[in-house]
Formats: structure tokens, sequence, C-alpha cells
């Protein structure tokens, strides 16, 4: 099944069915109220929800609508748990190089997570707000699970049946905040503002072979400025897969259905197919040359972020946001 929200003036929108090649899509608020309901009452309501989605698909349904205008949420407008990992080690440990750091070994067994803000995350085609360029405001595209609810202690080997959705990401960073942040040893809090997802997330069985059951084998593609800046595939060089960061987050709690696990900014060992963030590219050009020559994201600036199936064929729609300003 592939699921949105859409904007009906209420915290947490309403649920709607998206056909599976995304042009239209079905109210389904008799069923679930809102995503959070309906992971929460999983086991109830998925038969009927798939029920209608086959429907849907056939051109059954009556009552449905035109998907590609709709007024998005991200699936979840809000959630009682983010956390983000960064399975991509690769990544981290050039990052780490590019300022001199050695990297720990332990960061190759056991994964970095953080606490995102959750409370209110903005919409796939919303505008991204900045007040001050100077922050180096930040792009990162990822994959994300949505889980079931997680008992404490949990093991990787048995945490795959606990994901329920996936979807995209775009961990929005204010690059220059960062430092200065983690200098005090409690981790980010103003350097992530809030992050947006994809226009739909989607059961696992939408993505056939390509979903293994811990990885997503497919590129996912980020464009500035309509230009292509990377496609690494999200299903190689990632050193810890989704079951393992799952059972890391449920180390000494549970977690609460409707919790989401992001993979960290996704990374290849090949630097020809390009980045998902300007910070790995920032870091590329000053191994090389010992000059940075790209920008952070300015006003105006434009990001898109989309996976697309073997077939060519966009499977849980495009992240697109321009940059605007507000004042403080």
């Amino acid at each position: 099944m592939k699921l949105a929200t859409l904007r009906d003036g209420s915290r947490d929108g309403s649920l709607y069915l998206v056909s599976k090649d995304l042009q239209t899509a079905l109210c389904v608020s008799s069923i679930a109220a809102n995503l959070q309901w309906a992971l929460e009452h999983w086991a109830t309501v998925e038969p009927q929800l798939q029920s209608h989605y086959v429907q849907l698909n056939n051109g059954d349904s009556t009552g449905s609508i035109e998907f590609r205008n709709s007024p998005l949420e991200s699936p979840l407008p809000r959630a009682y748990q983010w956390a983000d990992g960064s399975a991509y080690v690769n990544h981290v440990e050039l990052v780490r190089k590019a300022r001199g750091a050695e990297m720990p070994e332990s960061f190759w067994t056991e994964p970095l997570m953080y606490q995102g803000g959750s409370d209110s995350f903005i919409g796939p085609k919303d505008d991204i707000p900045l007040q001050d360029p100077a922050w180096g405001l930040d792009f990162e595209a990822e994959v994300a699970v949505i889980t079931n609810d997680v008992p404490m202690g949990i093991n990787a080997d048995a945490a795959s049946e606990y994901i329920l959705l996936i979807t995209l990401v775009n961990d929005v960073s204010l690059r220059n905040l960062i430092p200065s942040e983690l200098a005090k040893g409690f981790g980010f809090f103003h350097s992530k503002p809030s992050t947006a997802f994809s226009p739909v997330a989607v059961t696992p069985d939408e993505l056939g072979g390509t979903w293994d059951g811990a990885k997503l084998h497919l590129p996912l593609s980020t464009y500035l400025n309509d230009t292509l800046f990377g496609c690494p595939d999200a299903g190689i060089d990632m050193t810890f897969n989704f079951p393992e960061l799952i059972s890391h987050a449920a180390k000494t709690r549970s977690l609460i259905a409707g919790t989401i696990i992001g993979s960290g900014t996704v990374s290849n060992c090949d630097r020809t197919v390009g980045s998902s963030c300007l910070a790995e590219k920032r870091m590329l050009e000053k191994i090389a040359t010992g000059e940075i020559t790209t920008a952070f994201l300015q006003v105006n600036d434009k990001v898109k972020i989309e996976m697309r199936d073997k077939a060519g064929d966009s499977i849980f729609g495009a992240i697109e946001q321009r940059v605007t300003h507000i004042k403080p």
C-alpha cells in the first residue's frame, strides 16, 4: 500500500490511500482517522486498507481524487519518536577525515543515532524556512522506516518484523551551528530544524525484490536547482541495516508504534555517483584541493529528493522544496 496524509486543518491531517502510479487518492478516514491511529491498530485496519487499495488501483473506488496537486503533510505530520542513525559509516569517516579527526573503531560496530525533534514535521512540498544563511543550510537525503510497537531489547534478527512502512527523508541541517552544539556534549538541537518526508509511505511489499527486509536496494536521487547532485544506491555501503538500527534504538526502551528510524545520509564509497548532502561534497573538495567551492543552500535554492523503481516510476513521490527567507 501507499499512504499519504492530506492537510485538513487539524494537526494530524486525514489519511488517504494513494494508487501505485501516484495519480489518485482515496480518503480512508472512516477506517483510520490518521496514520498514527492506523499504526496503533495495524492488525485490525491493515486488511481493510488493503481491500480498498486493491479497489483504488482497479479503478473501482468511488470518491477518489487527483493526488498530484493535493495539499500534503508528511505522512506523519508529527511523531512520538524520530531517531536518525548514521548507517553509512564511510560518510562519517569522510567528514572526520576532512577536519583531521581520527574515527574511533567503535563507529564501525555500534550505530551513531540522535533523537530529533518530532513534534512538527514540514510537508514534502513545503518551503524550508531560513533565518540566517550564515547558519549553513544543508539537505540530507535519507531512507527511513516506520515501526509498530517494538519491545525493549529486541535483537536485530527479529526487528525486521516490526517495520510497517518505508519513506524518504530530507533531514534538514544547519551545519555551522553543529560544532558549538556538539562541543557542549548534549548533541543536536538548534542545528536540526524541522524534517520533511516524502509524499507517501509504502508497505514493504510495494518494493518487491528491492527490499530485502533490511535494506532498500535502489538509487536515491537528489537534485539541486534541477541538476542531479547525487544518486548513491541506498543498499550499498550501509554498514548498519534497519533491523540493526531498530535494535539499537530499543536497547533500553520500548518503541511506540509510529516511531521513525532514519538511515542517515545515503552515501557510497564510489564517489562518482555523487552525494546526498552538501557537506559531503564540500569535504571531498577540501580533501582533493584543500579548497571548498560548494556553497550551502541559499534563499530560492530548490531541492528535490526522489527514488524510482527499476521501471523508472516514482515510488514515494518527490520531496520538492524551496528555501525561503524568514525574519526572526
